[in-house]
């Protein structure tokens, strides 16, 4: 693969995630966090990583072969969930010494990784383009902490309503910031497809 179709897969995850998360998944936190990237967040991003990585290898490379159909599909969430929770205990509890629920951070769903593997399932062909999108979805999560944080900077220097204060800007202006991802991400897969 080109350096310019990694480039545009890079951008295609970025802006895929972005969509995922703003559907249904959402990110514990985001909302009330006063900076968007701690050691916590870089943490908690590098678990994701690696998780999506080993849940790739795993699934399209070890029980593909084996099993094909929907089974795998089935699998994938409560598989996806065990592993991310046991990489984010194992970071916290023995190598950073401390708790992960006792400091108010950005804590992402069990749901993320799982549709993060979804898509590298069935998309990347090889480590590398697996790699890239990995990097591309945590990407996207940065981008989203810093989109939510700057539209409640500016809902608190501007006169906004008292209904629409808070996680309802938040809310709205995400999906409305979702057809530009989603009208963006399509654009994308087709290059990337045509390329």
């Amino acid at each position: 693969m080109s350096g310019m179709s990694l480039l545009l897969l890079f951008i295609y995850s970025a802006f895929t995630i972005n969509l995922v998360l703003q559907c249904a998944i959402g990110i514990k936190g985001v909302a009330e966090s006063a900076k968007p990237v701690d050691v916590s967040t870089l943490s908690k991003s590098f678990i994701m990583f690696l998780s999506i990585v080993l849940l790739w290898f795993f699934f399209s490379r070890m029980l593909f072969p084996l099993v094909s159909g929907i089974f795998i599909y089935i699998i994938l969430f409560p598989v996806s969930a065990l592993l991310y929770n046991c990489l984010e205990y194992l970071l916290f509890r023995y190598i950073l010494k401390k708790q992960a629920e006792d400091e108010k951070i950005i804590s992402f769903p069990t749901g993320f990784t799982a549709a993060a593997v979804f898509i590298c399932i069935n998309i990347s062909k090889n480590l590398m383009e697996t790699i890239v999108l990995s990097f591309g979805f945590i990407a996207g999560v940065f981008i989203i902490n810093f989109i939510i944080m700057e539209i409640r900077k500016r809902a608190s220097l501007e006169a906004v309503p008292v209904f629409l204060r808070g996680k309802p800007l938040v809310l709205a202006a995400m999906g409305l910031l979702s057809l530009v991802f989603t009208t963006a991400s399509l654009l994308l897969f087709r290059m990337i497809s045509v390329g």
